[in-house]
């Protein structure tokens, strides 16, 4: 951010509907009536990612006339939503979208598809109507990989969970779960029929893990309703892809700078976007296959696809990349030792898990891949994709080691990711420098990984993250050597070993 306030600068234009009409730089805006948006979509967890990826979607189709009345009204429950919710009110629900070509042409929009935003520790019963409100028929979901509250072990619902041990006493809704069961419970008492949830986030069978969490939830409330919720709600499972790295200061600036909008939050994100979506919404769905979404009756062959090369290469990145210096994602996947790594990971390790996929260039996509982590037009950083490893690995990587393990392939690149994470968890880099471990569990990773020079194997003994893959020889002999490496020769000379094998 410079110093002088853009959207206090006299030549930008503070967005807001009635700023509409008078924006500048020829930036598409929505040119459907905005007024006659419903929140037919209650979105929990409106961050960047979701507003260049499903309400850019919607927002495509209202802009072609495709989708009716179907608004989305934003929902947030976590203490740090209220700054969302504050920028977005101000705005209107507006806010601009910028996709970057890796050639540097940037493409903007102003996506009115939001309708409202309801922060739930101010009213919790208000959400909760809003909810229950026969509008509302779709609640979808991206609060991330550990808001669902299972054990990444068993794949339980954790029920000693404070804010639901709270919610079980009587206390108002503190949690995604807590909320969806108070208005469930309002739909069934009321002869209603439940709305859909949708789950967006990055985890192996979404909807069905969501189905879990909310059942399994409901049966620590009311067996009546947890079966109700079982029998008539509908969990379609998806899969996200968009890289959208967090907005800064700067994205800020260039927005007003550019296109004369004053914008206090807007989205970057890069050109590519995907969707795929199972079909199972019986209370209707805008049709988002007019928008490009792929539609489809089995997800999870599209899911293990993305989970396992995008979001495990991923972690490839970050924490061999931050060892070795690297700071910006296209930096290190520029670097042709950190490519060739990668794509060994993925051929060698992850393709051969992944279930048929007719028509997919699994080669092809590979290699799209690490052109879209180069594009350094996102400037996504490699601290992002290192932060919340616990939630990460545990979901993306280890269930590629033990395919592999079952059935006698590769695990020698997995290991040594495995092994970077561990080395990356001790707090420090390569030139002793403090490292800013953003993780729920930090204290838990940082003294597994202090305990190497008396157990090298302690880190692997999480069992909450890695289960029985301490007593595997064929993934720990790999892991000792790729943490012995990490620590006596640096990331650098270690992956330069790796991509030779």
């Amino acid at each position: 951010m410079t110093s002088k306030d853009p959207i206090a600068d006299s030549s930008v234009i503070a967005l807001s509907n009635s700023a509409i009409p008078r924006l500048r730089g020829g930036v598409p805006i929505p040119n459907y009536d905005r007024d006659r948006l419903r929140p037919r979509i209650a979105h929990f967890g409106v961050g960047a990612f979701h507003r260049a990826h499903q309400a850019f979607y919607l927002d495509r189709l209202l802009n072609a006339a495709a989708a009716d009345d179907w608004g989305i009204g934003g929902v947030g429950i976590l203490p740090a939503d209220a700054a969302m919710k504050a920028v977005l009110t101000n705005q209107d629900y507006l806010y601009t979208l910028v996709a970057k070509a890796p050639s540097g042409a940037w493409d903007p929009r102003v996506v009115g598809s939001h309708c409202g935003y309801l922060f739930g520790p101010d009213d919790p019963r208000a959400l909760v109507a809003q909810l229950a409100d026969p509008v509302t028929a779709i609640v979808s979901l991206t609060i991330t990989e550990g808001g669902y509250n299972v054990d990444q072990t068993t794949g339980e619902f954790i029920s000693s969970n404070a804010d639901v041990q709270a919610e079980v006493a009587g206390a108002p809704p503190r949690t995604a779960f807590g909320y969806l069961y108070e208005a469930l419970t309002a739909r069934k008492a009321a002869g209603m029929p439940a709305f859909t949830v949708m789950s967006c986030d990055n985890i192996q069978s979404n909807g069905q893990v969501a189905r879990h969490a909310l059942v399994a939830y409901a049966r620590l409330r009311s067996r009546e309703v947890a079966d109700w919720i079982d029998a008539e709600v509908r969990f379609p499972s998806s899969m996200v892809d968009r890289i959208t790295p967090r907005t800064t200061p700067e994205d800020i600036a260039a927005v007003a700078q550019r296109y004369g909008i004053g914008d206090g939050w807007p989205v970057v994100t890069e050109e590519f976007t995907q969707w795929v979506l199972e079909d199972d919404f019986p209370g209707g769905r805008p049709p988002f296959e007019d928008a490009g979404v792929e539609v489809v009756r089995d997800v999870e062959p599209y899911e293990l696809m993305k989970l396992r090369l995008l979001n495990a290469s991923h972690q490839g990145i970050a924490y061999f990349g931050w060892l070795a210096g690297y700071r910006a994602v296209h930096d290190a996947a520029l670097d042709p030792t950190m490519a060739a790594f990668l794509l060994d990971y993925m051929h060698a390790e992850a393709i051969p898990t992944l279930r048929p996929l007719p028509g997919v260039d699994l080669d092809a996509y590979t290699h799209q891949l690490i052109a879209r982590f180069a594009n350094a037009e996102v400037r996504d950083t490699v601290a992002r994709l290192a932060a919340e490893s616990s939630d990460r690995i545990p979901k993306w990587l280890v269930p590629v080691i033990r395919e592999q393990l079952v059935r006698g392939g590769d695990v020698r690149r997995s290991a040594a990711i495995v092994a970077s994470w561990a080395r990356y968890a001790e707090g420090t880099d390569e030139q002793g420098r403090p490292i800013d471990i953003v993780d729920r569990a930090e204290a838990q990773v940082r003294e597994a990984a202090a305990a190497w020079p008396t157990d090298p194997l302690a880190f692997l003994r999480q069992e909450s993250f890695f289960g029985e893959l301490v007593d595997s020889p064929r993934f720990t002999e790999p892991y000792l050597w790729a943490l012995g490496s990490l620590h006596e020769r640096g990331a650098k000379a270690t992956l330069e070993t790796l991509a030779a094998l």
